[in-house]
């Protein structure tokens, strides 16, 4: 017997093989993004008092009331947008979980999705395992502006939607309001959806605003916005995540999350709570910590002759590592770091899906402790001397 034909062409996640090369060689994991710092002391004794007074069995499918409460007043605080914590929010087992089940809903064999590429890596056998089709639109280097007359040139009959990942993942780019209000003329044009992944959405520099596009006009109809607690919080292992949609397609969500996972982790959801009911002083350090990592990892990476492009949200730097005259590809070259150079990164290529692209970068995560990027650049500056 055969395995099923829709795995054809696929394989594990490279990130995920890329920190399980960097534990078998004791190197500093700055492939998969997770950091290595608690996460706020608050958060985690909401998540002991739940466990303790006996929130342990299953919960609510679509998420605990109070948590579905406090993202709606989240999203209308910080939004204005709109959603109805009974109707047309769902908490999932993370961001993944939640593009997963979006595209199970949403698709039928042979519908296309326009993924905006790089990409995460989860979006294309996700988009397959629902019988869907991806066609891709590239963001060029060095400054990866999204074209929106590129995605109209993607635009077919079978397209139902287009995935916005911002502030982006591998890039770093946080997409202006000029660059989301063209894919939003597109998706009115051609009655398609925006499906967003937003888990990002607190770690910006210098001073950008975060857009969600449901908040342009006609928009709030045709979105489905995702956003998760892992990277904000330091809780990637909790695997929390949520879903903004209006009907028909919140109702369809939620039934494919409930014959998917039944429901997020009770305990936690509850200390997600507390992680929603921080004070603003919280977001204000997280950007002052993540601005200063971005200050010691990106002139460290140009000095050891990687090109790059600074960061303007999320924590990953896509790096071009030409001037190392490498002999091999981005596979071989990040598999070659972790033996010989001690630090871990993911090959830039596995982020895309048009053949050939990203094959002379790597990326790296600095959500790590100062001291951890201050030793993998030590590591880094050792070999090139």
């Amino acid at each position: 017997m055969k395995t099923a034909k829709r795995l054809e062409g696929m394989r594990e996640s490279f990130i995920r093989e890329m920190t399980r090369l960097a534990l078998a060689h004791n190197a500093i994991n700055l492939s998969q993004g997770f950091p290595d710092y608690d996460a706020p002391p608050e958060v985690i004794e909401a998540a002991k008092v739940a466990v303790g007074s006996g929130l342990n069995q299953y919960g609510i499918t679509w998420g605990t009331p109070a948590l579905r409460q406090a993202i709606a007043e989240t999203m209308a605080r910080r939004y204005d947008l709109s959603f109805d914590p009974d109707r047309h929010i769902t908490v999932t087992c993370g961001v993944t979980e939640a593009m997963a089940v979006i595209f199970m809903s949403l698709l039928d064999q042979g519908d296309e999705v326009i993924v905006i590429e790089p990409f995460h890596e989860g979006y294309q056998p996700q988009i397959k395992f629902a019988g869907g089709t991806p066609r891709f639109v590239a963001l060029d280097a060095p400054d990866y502006v999204l074209d929106s007359e590129r995605v109209r040139a993607a635009i077919t009959p079978r397209t139902k939607g287009i995935i916005l990942n911002t502030p982006h993942n591998p890039t770093g780019r946080v997409f202006t309001r000029e660059e989301l209000e063209g894919i939003a003329g597109l998706c009115r044009e051609f009655d398609l959806l925006a499906i967003t992944d937003e888990i990002y959405d607190r770690i910006i520099y210098d001073g950008r605003q975060h857009i969600p596009i449901a908040s342009l006009p006609g928009m709030a109809e045709r979105t489905i916005t995702v956003g998760g607690f892992g990277k904000t919080y330091a809780v990637t292992g909790w695997r929390l995540g949520y879903v903004c949609a209006l009907e028909p397609f919140a109702a369809a969500i939620r039934t494919v999350h409930d014959f998917t996972t039944i429901c997020a982790p009770v305990p936690l959801q509850a200390a997600a709570v507390a992680a929603l009911n921080l004070p603003e002083s919280y977001y204000e350090k997280l950007t002052r910590d993540f601005t200063e990592r971005r200050a010691l990892i990106m002139p460290a990476l140009e000095a050891l002759h990687f090109r790059t492009h600074m960061p303007e949200g999320s924590y990953y730097a896509i790096a071009d590592f030409s001037a190392w005259n490498f002999d091999g590809d981005d596979y071989a070259f990040a598999r070659w770091m972790p033996a010989h150079l001690g630090v871990a990164v993911v090959p830039g290529s596995c982020f895309y899906g048009t053949p050939g692209l990203g094959k002379s970068t790597v990326r790296f995560a600095f959500a790590k402790k100062l001291e951890t990027l201050n030793a993998a650049v030590d590591r880094l500056r050792a070999y090139r001397g």
